[in-house]
């Protein structure tokens, strides 16, 4: 009984791994393969040129597994195909590519629905330019020449993506797919706002690093980050939606990161962080202008956050009734207001219902829409079109002991011009009378 235990053993530990499936999602700047496997592969891979390959041996695999591309596969892999192994019990994966590529190949360890895999990512040397919406396009996103009344740039993410489905509903509903959805309604309506814009941070069906995000944002001269998830629980019962913000343990801890690498100071000071850096005994200025940077980004996300929900709950249901704090890595920018947006519980089959129905996505995405202008229009960003019409149309409600010279010297501007942009024929004010205060 016991040797044939121990055999019985020795086989199991013999058998060779099986390749379960193939999957290639591509991005704007690489493609990523993915194989599915039965066990946890030992591989070793070299690269070949003329034409561009990339070649992995999976020791104690077996080669029956069909490895036709299905989808859209891009244009940097042309297909993946056998090859002679290296002997009897492995299988030789030949990658062939359209142009040269760099790899990265990794296992990731079952989880969720996955079981076992192999990861190839291949930085394309040819980066394909990332389209956005197509009422943005034929507008410049930064210019030197154009540093006034520019637009409100808002970065839009859609959570997930490619071979990261996100949450998935009872019906099969794949988060990736709803949070696409609405984060291409809601570009629409930033587009279509005279004064703000959008940038999508993906615009298809592929995977971008939680980290790579917010960097995606800030080349973009985003003003603003909406990161848009649908949640997701292991029972049936939990609904609603919810708004995060980063949680203060992660914010100190991303500060203190920022702090360490010197290098990437100019990202946040522009040209100031070349007269700082010639001056070590000035760090502490650097350290004090991030460290404000961050403050104002966090309380403005608590902000927006707050008039999110306000909009949210007229349409659905609301999971928290005030701002959440996390630890999300699409929330770490220290100079983006950033907040993430649960948009209902994809794991509740009657929400799941709900963001199948375009009707509710849309209203979602005008909720967001609606909180966001009505918060730019309180703080409109300097140099913005938002700002230049607030500058120019603030108002005052006079109250009781002030009058004109008071109000002039309060905002810096001359009698004689209050005068003027409220047809005034004396210096005479009543209390309760709304002055327009002209720009300076």
């Amino acid at each position: 009984m016991m040797v044939v235990a121990w055999l019985g053993v020795a086989q199991v530990q013999a058998a060779p791994n099986q390749i379960a499936g193939l999957r290639v999602a591509p991005a704007p700047d690489k493609t990523r393969v993915v194989i599915d496997l039965s066990a946890a592969p030992t591989f070793t891979y070299f690269t070949l040129d003329n034409p561009s390959r990339v070649v992995v041996d999976l020791a104690s695999t077996s080669d029956d597994a069909d490895l036709a591309l299905s989808g859209d596969s891009g244009s940097l892999v042309r297909r993946v195909r056998y090859s002679t192994p290296k002997n009897s019990s492995s299988a030789r994966l030949v990658i062939d590519l359209n142009r040269r590529a760099e790899p990265t190949l990794f296992a990731i360890a079952p989880d969720g629905a996955y079981g076992h895999r192999l990861v190839v990512d291949l930085a394309d040397s040819q980066p394909q330019a990332q389209t956005t919406s197509s009422a943005s396009s034929n507008v410049l996103i930064d210019s030197a020449s154009n540093t006034r009344d520019r637009d409100i740039i808002v970065a839009i993410d859609a959570g997930h993506g490619g071979n990261d489905p996100g949450s998935i509903g009872p019906a099969g509903t794949y988060e990736k797919h709803i949070t696409l959805s609405i984060a291409k309604k809601l570009a629409g309506m930033f587009d279509a706002e005279p004064g703000m814009r959008s940038v999508l941070i993906r615009d298809g069906d592929y995977y971008i690093y939680p980290t790579k995000r917010p960097e995606i944002a800030r080349k973009k001269k985003a003003d603003l980050l909406i990161s848009i998830h649908a949640d997701a629980f292991s029972q049936p019962e939990p609904r609603g939606s919810s708004v995060w913000v980063l949680s203060m343990r992660r914010a100190d801890s991303e500060l203190g990161r920022w702090l360490e690498k010197t290098e990437r100071h100019s990202e946040l000071l522009g040209g100031a962080a070349e007269v700082i850096s010639d001056n070590a005994s000035e760090r502490y200025l650097a350290e004090t202008i991030i460290g404000l940077s961050m403050d104002h980004s966090m309380s403005a996300s608590y902000d927006l956050s707050q008039k999110v929900i306000g909009e949210m709950k007229q349409i659905t249901r609301l999971h928290k009734r005030a701002p959440q704090a996390a630890s999300f890595a699409v929330l770490t920018a220290p100079d983006i207001p950033s907040i993430l947006v649960e948009v209902g519980f994809i794991s509740n089959p009657q929400e799941e219902k709900n963001l199948n129905w375009e009707t509710f996505r849309e209203r979602l995405a005008r909720s967001m829409f609606n909180a966001t202008k009505s918060y730019f229009s309180q703080v409109p960003p300097d140099g913005t079109l938002w700002a230049a019409h607030k500058e120019r149309n603030r108002t005052h409600k006079v109250r009781s002991g002030e009058s004109l010279s008071l109000l002039a010297q309060r905002y810096n501007v001359k009698v004689s011009s209050i005068k003027e942009a409220n047809n005034l024929r004396n210096d005479v004010v009543q209390i309760g009378q709304v002055l327009t205060i002209p720009s300076t």
